[in-house]
């Protein structure tokens, strides 16, 4: 794994500003999502705990919400700003039911996927939609992993490198600086789950593309998106507009027809929580005889 990490600080302040105005240009966050939910009606799962990891505007955790009306909503994000996008959206979603006894009330934490502010083998259901790609794999799926209880489930879906292609030649047309994120490719992705120790996990890739007028409205709608640039290395200083024509201008090789494409790579996974560790005072980890099978859904 050699993609350059991105800067943290950099990506919760680019989705804060983004919060207010990201369901205006979140198509494909709301297709992969639909199709993650999808997925979830082939397991049979009743969890405790839901954990919308990376809950953005809250779209998603109103869904969550619906399909496990018994269990508690947990929602991690690493900007302030979208958890309170996420706050008053799930409340106007439950209209007058929020003031019911017996109402879902999430809780919303301030938190990284590789640092989670949770307690270890506290979570049965881990979700998340399109946020692991601003992490390392290896701390996210560590920590996952930590907070999961066992048999509990990971969906989650992420973005490989072939996303933006053709942004990223479009650019490299200006400059040899990065414009575009990276993003780890699916066998890093399952190494970083195997490591982690998540158990049985799967993994397939699937396709988007989503069209544009102009090559500008595609960057415009990136930044509506606060998918900004966020390599270390990125050049710093403004953009020129000849860089900026000269970008537009090669984007144009890629017309089909009257539009122009912007292709997605999006890696879908799952997998189960490993087993439950238990340490004694004198530092040696026991793994209780009944969790060494786990039954499977």
């Amino acid at each position: 794994m050699t993609n350059e990490l991105p800067n943290k600080n950099l990506v919760a302040r680019s989705f804060g500003r983004a919060a207010a105005h990201y369901d205006d240009v979140a198509v494909l966050q709301r297709q992969t999502g639909d199709e993650l939910l999808d997925r979830l009606s082939l397991v049979t799962l009743q969890p405790e705990r839901v954990l919308d990891l990376g809950v953005g505007t809250g779209r998603n955790l109103a869904l969550l919400g619906e399909r496990y009306p018994k269990a508690e909503l947990l929602a991690v994000d690493i900007a302030p700003a979208m958890l309170h996008q996420a706050k008053t959206n799930f409340n106007q979603t439950q209209g007058l039911k929020r003031w019911l006894p017996n109402s879902q009330k999430p809780m919303y934490l301030a938190g990284d996927a590789e640092n989670l502010p949770l307690a270890d083998n506290s979570v049965d259901l881990v979700f998340a939609n399109l946020a692991l790609q601003w992490c390392d794999p290896r701390m996210s799926f560590a920590e996952i992993q930590r907070v999961l209880r066992p048999d509990g489930l990971l969906m989650f879906t992420t973005l490989g490198p072939d996303t933006l292609h053709e942004l990223r030649q479009a650019w490299a047309s200006v400059d040899d600086y990065p414009h575009v994120n990276m993003f780890y490719d699916m066998h890093d992705v399952g190494e970083a789950m195997m490591e982690a120790g998540l158990a049985e996990p799967v993994l397939d890739t699937d396709r988007y593309t989503l069209t544009y007028d102009t090559a500008m409205a595609l960057m415009k709608d990136l930044k509506v998106l606060g998918a900004r640039n966020v390599n270390s290395s990125r050049r710093r200083g403004l953009t020129g507009k000849q860089a900026l024509k000269q970008v537009a201008e090669t984007y144009e090789q890629f017309r089909d027809n009257e539009y122009l494409p912007a292709t997605y790579e999006v890696v879908y996974g799952h997998a189960w929580g490993g087993q439950l560790k238990q340490q004694n005072h004198n530092g040696e980890v026991r793994v209780p005889i009944s969790q060494i099978k786990r039954h499977n859904t």
